[in-house]
C-alpha cells in the first residue's frame, strides 16, 4: 500500500494549521507544496503529516505540523529575508519556498552558531532556554522562534531584537522532546 502524499498534505493544512488559526496565505501555501515526507527517514515516511513528533535522526525531532505552522506564522519570514533553520529541516524547506534564503544547521555543528545577522531563526527542538549566540546572531528587528522546555510542558518562545537589545516573549504551549545537547544542566548545592 503506498501513501498518497499530496492529499495528506492538503489534509495536514486543512484539519491541522487553518485549525490552528494559522492565517499566513504565503505561509499556507508553502505548506501545501513543501514534501514534509523527504526529511523524515523512509520507514518513517507514513508519519510525515501525522500530529505526532518525529525523530528523524538520533536526538532530533519534527515539530508537529501544528507547532512548526503557529511558530512561524508568529515570526513573520518575508520573502527576501535570511533565516537561520537550526535542527529544523523542515521549517527550512518552507522559508526557502517562501523565497528566504536559509542558512542551515544540523549534527555536530548544533552549538555553532553561524555569523549572522539573521531575520529570522527557527529551531525545530525544544531547549531549555534559547543560547544567547543565537540572540546574538538576530539582526535588529529580527525574530528567533524556539520552544523552552524545563518540564512536562514547553512554551513557544519569540525573541525579538530591537536597537537597544532583545526581548522575549511567550506565545503558546507545545512539548516535542529536547534537542539533544539542549536539556536544562542541573547540579545540587549545600
Amino acid at each position: 500500500m503506498s501513501t498518497d502524499f499530496a492529499a495528506a498534505r492538503l489534509n495536514m493544512v486543512e484539519s491541522q494549521i487553518r485549525t490552528a488559526d494559522v492565517t499566513d496565505l504565503p505561509l499556507q501555501d508553502a505548506l501545501r507544496v513543501v514534501p514534509r515526507e523527504t526529511v523524515v527517514p523512509a520507514a518513517k515516511a507514513y508519519l510525515a503529516y501525522a500530529d505526532a513528533d518525529i525523530e528523524y535522526a538520533p536526538g532530533r525531532w519534527l515539530l508537529r505540523p501544528r507547532e512548526v505552522g503557529k511558530l512561524l506564522q508568529i515570526l513573520r519570514p518575508r520573502e527576501g529575508e535570511r533565516a537561520l533553520a537550526i535542527a529544523a529541516p523542515y521549517a527550512a524547506l518552507v522559508l526557502e519556498t517562501m523565497g528566504l534564503a536559509v542558512t542551515r544547521v544540523e549534527g555536530d555543528d548544533l552549538k555553532a552558531t553561524p555569523p549572522g545577522p539573521f531575520d529570522v531563526i527557527i529551531c525545530e527542538g525544544a531547549v531549555a532556554v534559547a543560547p544567547k549566540a543565537w540572540q546574538d546572531a538576530l539582526a535588529v528587528g529580527g525574530r528567533l522562534g524556539v520552544i523552552e522546555r524545563t518540564g512536562p510542558v514547553g512554551r513557544a518562545t519569540i525573541y525579538l531584537r530591537a536597537e537597544d537589545g532583545v526581548g522575549r516573549r511567550q506565545a503558546f504551549d507545545a512539548s516535542p522532546p529536547v534537542l539533544a545537547g539542549f536539556a536544562l544542566e542541573t547540579g545540587f548545592s549545600f
